[in-house]
């Protein structure tokens, strides 16, 4: 029986030997797999932030050629609205010079 025990006791000391090493071991990986962690967050970090950096641009050139295509319609439109008062004034002045028999 007593040898049984120290069997027992060994077998304990055995596993609790196997334990240690083994929480060594991953205690001594941890800040290898902390540090590539680490790199994995910032490289994604990193990643995130560029492609917003780049959708921000891609919507600041395209609110510039909304702004500058918005400026080139007003001004086409003044250029109408210019022309077709001119017209106007054209076509009132031939009315009037035909009714009153001028031309």
């Amino acid at each position: 029986m007593n040898e049984n025990r120290i069997k027992q006791v060994l077998e304990i000391e055995k596993r609790a030997q196997e334990n240690y090493d083994a929480a060594l071991k991953e205690a001594q990986q941890l800040p290898t797999l902390a540090e590539q962690e680490a790199q994995e967050i910032v490289s994604k970090a990193r990643a995130e932030a560029e492609e917003e950096a780049r959708q921000i641009v891609a919507k600041a050139k395209a609110e510039d050629e909304v702004a500058r295509i918005l400026a080139e319609a007003e001004e086409k439109n003044r250029q109408l609205e210019s022309q077709a008062t001119s017209n106007f004034d054209r076509a009132v002045n031939f009315i009037l010079d035909r009714v009153t028999g001028k031309e």
